[in-house]
């Protein structure tokens, strides 16, 4: 006959498994809902900017905040090659400015800006590009060709940058 041994007075049963693990998986569930809700309470309260909405002028040292303008579709031309190969340059391009009127200027003159940087990627000679200075100087005629039209057409040059955002030879 075989005697189970007593348990020692107040000591559970060796039987009873203790509950304890679904709570403490309850509890860290809880925390971390609640953890999450009040991120979402944060941040659902500040106030986005309405879209299209022009946005303030910085004051102080800091520049007001830049606005970027692609120029779609991307641009493809053939380049002059000197061993007489086909080659060819497809290019992203962007323009930035600090002026809120500049953009619509940009809009509005951008079939005009397209002619003039297609002409000039045009021109250039496709071993001049490989390096980053031949590209650097592209970028330069390019943002120079862009301000001397804006410049004719609205008095301002509207542009303060022009910025390759891809930039594929073949």
């Amino acid at each position: 006959m075989s005697a189970a041994k007593p348990s020692p007075k107040g000591a559970p049963p060796a039987q009873k498994k203790s509950n304890r693990k679904p709570l403490l998986i309850a509890a860290v569930a809880v925390v971390l809902a609640a953890g999450g809700g009040a991120a979402w309470f944060m941040l659902a309260g500040k106030k986005q900017p309405e879209p299209g909405a022009k946005t303030p002028v910085a004051t102080g040292n800091l520049p007001a905040p830049a606005e970027y303008f692609a120029l779609e579709p991307s641009f493809v031309v053939n380049l002059v090659s000197q061993d007489g190969s086909s080659r060819y340059l497809q290019a992203e391009v962007q323009l930035m400015t600090r002026d809120p009127l500049a953009v619509a200027d940009i809009k509005q003159h951008a079939p005009a800006i397209r002619a003039r940087l297609l002409m000039l990627f045009s021109q250039e000679n496709a071993d001049g590009l490989v390096t980053r200075q031949g590209k650097e100087k592209l970028q330069a005629a390019a943002l120079a060709e862009v301000r001397k039209l804006l410049t004719a057409e609205t008095g301002r040059p509207g542009a303060e940058a022009l910025l390759f955002t891809s930039f594929v030879m073949q």
